[in-house]
């Protein structure tokens, strides 16, 4: 995906994912400072929101906890399954760009209504229905999103939530310059060919990897900008049984497959199955691999650029819209009160 060229630039998808690296260079580090005390306080962390406010930020901030060890649970689900928990020593940040995420404003008014004294909003919009409900509010710097597919906001309300974890260990975020960098440097990458062709032609597209949003992200944004179906399969959930099921016409993108599982997934899907297999990795692999620079501890965003980027590719080779699809809606259930 190039900046210069107009096949990419003409669609707002494309212009909003390459803004993503200014973004990332003008993110506050101390963003979460003013949350951390009141966090802190709490016995958990929960984190909510619906689609791509929730699948990426949450679920990273949640796999960077059990990696550094954080002693505040960090927890996820969404809004509406939320209304069945007790929350009450909760912090809870419900993040909507709208302000508007009925599901969101439905939790928060029963959270406040409660007496809850720590509801925070992540939100790119000031004076909605969210914000007036949260105890404090969070305003992104990205502004509006033009595309139906939320992208550069999902990586702002992960960086918050990093720095909100750097925060509660009285750290602030830094190298945001370096992560700026290799965005850019994985938007940029050109893609093989053979590979886009691949995926261009299956019929079900397929993400496996960690549970730590990048994948199930990236399966969701299949549907809404390659308009292909497609599922996330945790861990090493693709050779537990699904393999009974899919065929040679679908393809698996395994972002940083396991070392020791990658023989296993190309003895039962490339071999059993007749399958292609693609794997996203800062190393070559024995798939067909999109090598990206070594993250370190933001590889899950680099992670997810190279996938926007294989998404772009491929919709493009399909000659699909990417800023208008049929059915999906930028606010996917608005509140209306």
């Amino acid at each position: 995906m190039k900046r210069e060229d107009a096949k990419y630039v003409k669609f707002a998808l494309c212009r909003e994912m390459l803004e993503t690296s200014e973004i990332i260079r003008a993110f506050d580090p101390d963003a979460g400072e003013p949350f951390a005390d009141t966090v802190a306080k709490k016995n958990a962390v929960f984190m909510t929101g619906e689609g791509s406010s929730r699948i990426f930020p949450a679920k990273r901030a949640i796999y960077q906890a059990m990696q550094v060890g954080v002693a505040l649970p960090m927890l996820t689900d969404g809004a509406t399954q939320a209304l069945e928990y007790n929350l009450a020593d909760c912090a809870v940040f419900g993040a909507s760009n709208s302000g508007k995420t009925k599901e969101v404003v439905r939790l928060f008014t029963k959270l406040r209504q409660e007496g809850h004294d720590a509801c925070f909003a992540l939100v790119a919009n000031e004076d909605t229905p969210v914000e007036d409900l949260a105890t404090e509010t969070h305003i992104l710097s990205c502004g509006k999103e033009n595309a139906v597919a939320a992208t550069k906001s999902v990586a702002e309300q992960a960086l918050f939530y990093a720095g909100l974890l750097a925060s509660l260990a009285g750290e602030s975020l830094d190298d945001l310059d370096a992560l700026a960098d290799m965005m850019d440097e994985t938007l940029g990458q050109d893609l093989d060919a053979e590979v886009i062709g691949n995926i261009q032609a299956a019929d079900v597209v397929y993400f496996a990897g960690r549970n730590d949003g990048v994948a199930e992200e990236l399966a969701l944004k299949t549907n809404e900008i390659m308009r292909k179906k497609s599922d996330f399969l945790e861990g090493t959930y693709a050779v537990h049984g699904i393999e009974e099921v899919m065929n040679d016409t679908d393809v698996v993108i395994i972002v940083d497959p396991f070392k020791d599982e990658e023989e296993k997934f190309e003895e039962c899907l490339v071999k059993g199955v007749g399958m292609t297999v693609v794997a996203i990795a800062p190393r070559k692999t024995r798939f067909p691999t999109i090598v990206i620079p070594e993250g370190g501890v933001y590889k899950s965003f680099v992670e997810l650029a190279a996938g926007w980027n294989i998404l772009v590719e491929t919709g493009i080779a399909l000659g699909i819209d990417l800023d208008k699809p049929v059915r999906a809606r930028k606010v996917g259930n608005e509140f209306l009160g």
